[in-house]
């Protein structure tokens, strides 16, 4: 999808030309498009009604929603760019944009991102939306990795459970092998596709993955990449404390043992929270530990759910106040709990924390959010390509016990060498 910028700059100099010739010019309210990636109800009827609320209050820039959905949408925008016929307003996510912005498909909003709202987004999180000094996306809502755990099965096998603002993995280790006795499991850990996972709590142990950006990159698999497949190695093998199965089943699957009281623990997106909150078997006694800290503290990697705007909107201003509208504090505590994600901002997080409480485990899933930094991977051009076809069967081989730690590191090295020569 590269370098279409020159024909679709002349295209549209060309119709400017030929409008301004015929005399014409807009009249009547500006429409834009934006087309959104919801797909909860209780979200798509958030994101509607701060809609409604934008067109009520700005009736000369009327917002149109279009549905779309997650699954494709990476092909479709490239289809949808290059053919001309992209929204205004884009919906995706930080290692989505990225590509798209290095191809000159959106627009730079470092302009019109507010002081206020710049302040408020903590550092790590503005960083996974800016690609070569230029803001290429608000940041809308986020995720982290969180424990949930059943605190029946914690009491019973004598276990102090955590209060603390953070709970190592040590802990969790420690606490998996107490809970694993009586034909269950202490952890059940979904990670038939283990790449997110694995990058994304990498920094708490100094994990990076690579270095540089764009085309200049190289993989970077040492100590801080390998220590938390190695921790999950010896607690499957060593301990015996994850029940097998989940290795090689889904997030979503891995919660069926744990409302079964098969499993003491899962780790889970903590988007979770929702599912678990609505699914959860009536006298599940269910609560969200401490975030996890490594060595290198509680960090996790931000990739958040992101507005852009389309370069080729003839209406890049009004988007854009639109997008600062979108992401007040009001409207992302509205977002965000509908959702069960984490806001963005500051403000919005501490307002919602407020709000809910401990309620559903809230506090611990938000307590998260002041950690989350910056993702050396979404700034890495064949990403991708590795996690897909590197990454993720070369984890699967590692948790099947096809392969060692040291095979696993050469053969994340070297894939991501054969991918880049």
């Amino acid at each position: 999808m590269r370098s279409r910028r020159t024909s679709i700059g002349s295209c549209l100099l060309t119709a400017s030309l030929l409008l301004t010739a015929c005399g014409g010019g807009e009249s009547g309210p500006v429409t834009l498009t934006f087309q959104s990636l919801s797909d909860q109800p209780a979200a798509i009827e958030a994101t509607n009604k701060i809609v409604e609320a934008w067109n009520q209050q700005h009736p000369d820039t009327r917002v149109e929603v279009v549905p779309a959905g997650w699954d494709g949408v990476y092909d479709k925008l490239i289809t949808q760019f290059n053919s001309g016929s992209a929204p205004d307003i884009v919906h995706y996510e930080a290692a989505g944009i990225v590509p798209f912005a290095k191809d000159g498909y959106l627009a730079d909003l470092t302009p019109h991102l507010s002081e206020e709202k710049r302040a408020d987004i903590p550092k790590g999180v503005l960083d996974s939306v800016t690609a070569d000094g230029k803001v290429i996306g608000y940041p809308t809502e986020l995720q982290s990795y969180v424990v949930f755990a059943n605190r029946t099965l914690l009491q019973q096998a004598g276990v102090e459970i955590p209060t603390g603002p953070t709970m190592s993995w040590d802990q969790l280790r420690q606490i998996a092998k107490a809970t694993t006795k009586d034909g269950a499991y202490g952890l059940g850990w979904g990670l038939s596709s283990p790449t997110a996972a694995f990058v994304a709590l990498a920094p708490g142990f100094g994990g990076q993955y690579f270095q540089g950006t764009g085309e200049a990159t190289t993989a970077q698999i040492g100590q801080g990449e390998m220590a938390l497949p190695e921790l999950v190695g010896q607690m499957a093998f060593q301990d015996k404390s994850i029940l097998p199965v989940t290795l090689t089943q889904s997030g979503a699957k891995a919660l069926a043992p744990f409302y079964a009281g098969q499993v003491a623990m899962t780790v889970q997106g903590s988007f979770q929270a929702a599912n678990i909150a609505k699914d959860a078997p009536p006298g599940l006694d269910w609560i969200v530990l401490p975030p996890l800290a490594g060595p290198a503290g509680p960090a996790q990697a931000a990739n958040p759910q992101t507005l852009s705007v389309n370069v080729d909107s003839e209406h890049v201003e009004q988007a854009a106040e639109f997008i600062e509208f979108f992401t007040s504090t009001e409207n992302l505590v509205a977002l965000n709990e509908a959702d069960a994600l984490i806001p963005p901002t500051t403000s919005a997080r501490e307002a919602l924390a407020e709000k809910l409480g401990s309620q559903n485990g809230w506090d611990a899933i938000l307590a998260t959010g002041e950690h989350l930094t910056s993702a050396p991977y979404l700034f890495v051009d064949k990403y991708a390509q590795w996690k897909d076809t590197v990454a993720t069967p070369a984890y699967q081989r590692f948790l099947a016990q096809q392969t060692d730690a040291a095979g696993l590191a050469k053969e994340l090295t070297d894939g991501w060498q054969n991918i880049t020569r």
